[in-house]
């Protein structure tokens, strides 16, 4: 299989995401085909020894590599501005790829107590059980950040924005941070997706990325990857997938695929339609407080600014009233519970708008202690913005918002 054409340098990434990885069969078929097969029949054993030896390219077996899977990882390399990149069956497993590639018994990490729940659990409870330490420092703080380096310190992973309440870390002041300790940064850009953000530009060694969200964009399967250069690519995350097995999916991949020619689009047309609703959502009564990087009012506006094209991103999260965590929490079940159009549920980077109450679902598994400590209250709404109308959204919202006034007088 081989390209139709040999791209030119200098191509854009919305050009990218149609046109890279194009391996067409002889069929020359217009959209990428689909190899749904778990082995691939070798012309002889001595082709069939040389392969399996990795000194002759060629296809094995799926759980080591595939067509369609192979398609995807050079798309995404090509839009992420790397070297490489190897699939996974979920985000979360790329994590997981990435530290038994590179981490061992007595190494230290470094990472932000704001990213995702499951994520904090997968470093203060699993990894521990191996032998790794990691700590848990300010997102935002490169002070912080700076402190908790230690002789043995390998990793320093942090998200950006983060989920659910979007605070922006300064990616290049970490890159030089980590470099100067002699570690590697790697960062989840899930939220942005290369159409905003491309971490490697600014100095992350490497990029993690949950398929599952912006890339497919349709909340159809599970994927996910990393990106960065090839030397840790091929030779230290390759052999982790062989063995253990995270590979991801053919059909997943192709999804994914198809899911990404609409990637900036799509992303231009969620993030303009947030930054309406979250400034829309700062003059409603029932609300708190809104968190958005493309906002005026959050912290990180001018770094997200720099960081992220000019875009907030498409995920809003926002406090309501609540004198108290009973009320608060009441009081997110009320708007949650009150809509009729965007979807209750746990995922994002979907067409279809979403909500959900993180301190129940997301970061229900953490303790009080870790929710508070990653500012996450009782009366925190996320809301991932979709691709429906905006007033029909605002109105959705508004059918909860509109009453708090009255509950908590």
């Amino acid at each position: 299989m081989s390209q139709e054409k040999s791209l030119p340098a200098g191509l854009h990434r919305d050009t990218l995401a149609l046109r890279t990885g194009l391996a067409r069969s002889q069929h020359g078929e217009h959209s990428e085909a689909l190899y749904l097969t778990s082995g691939f029949v070798q012309p002889d054993a001595e082709t069939a020894m040389r392969r399996f030896a990795g000194t002759e390219e060629g296809f094995t077996y799926s759980r080591t590599s595939n067509p369609t899977v192979t398609s995807f990882e050079q798309r995404l390399a090509a839009m992420e501005g790397t070297e490489a990149a190897i699939g996974a069956s979920t985000g979360m497993s790329a994590i997981l790829m990435m530290c038994m590639g590179l981490l061992k018994m007595g190494d230290h990490v470094i990472c932000s107590r704001s990213v995702f729940g499951s994520t904090l659990n997968l470093f203060a409870k699993e990894f521990a059980k191996f032998g790794v330490e990691t700590t848990f420092v300010s997102q935002t703080d490169v002070a912080e950040w700076a402190a908790a380096i230690k002789p043995n310190t390998k990793l320093l992973f942090a998200e950006t924005p983060t989920n659910p309440l979007t605070e922006v870390c300064d990616i290049r002041a970490l890159a030089d941070l980590a470099h100067g300790a002699g570690a590697l940064l790697a960062v989840d850009n899930c939220f942005c997706s290369p159409a905003l953000q491309r971490p490697a530009e600014l100095g992350a060694d490497l990029i993690i990325h949950s398929g599952t969200k912006y890339l497919d964009g349709q909340g159809r399967v599970m994927a996910g990857a990393i990106c960065g250069p090839s030397k840790l690519i091929v030779d230290v995350f390759g052999p982790v997938v062989r063995t253990a097995g995270m590979a991801l999916s053919p059909f997943n991949a192709w999804v994914v695929l198809k899911g990404m020619e609409t990637l900036g689009i799509r992303m231009q047309a969620q993030s303009a339609a947030a930054l309406v609703i979250a400034q829309w959502l700062e003059t409603q009564p029932g609300v708190a407080r809104v968190y958005y990087p493309g906002l005026a009012s959050h912290p990180q506006h001018e770094l997200a600014m720099r960081q992220q094209s000019g875009q907030g991103g498409a995920v809003l999260s926002f406090d309501v009233i609540g004198n108290d965590p009973e009320t608060a929490r009441a009081n997110a079940f009320h708007v949650i519970n009150s809509t009729q159009v965007v979807s209750i549920a746990t995922n994002l980077g979907d067409t279809k708008t979403i909500i959900t109450h993180p301190g129940t679902t997301s970061h229900g598994r953490l303790t009080e202690a870790q929710r508070q400590a990653a500012g996450i209250g009782q009366g925190l709404i996320r809301l991932a913005v979709g691709l429906e109308h905006i007033e029909d959204i605002q109105a959705d919202l508004l059918r909860g918002l509109s009453g708090l006034a009255t509950l908590n007088t």
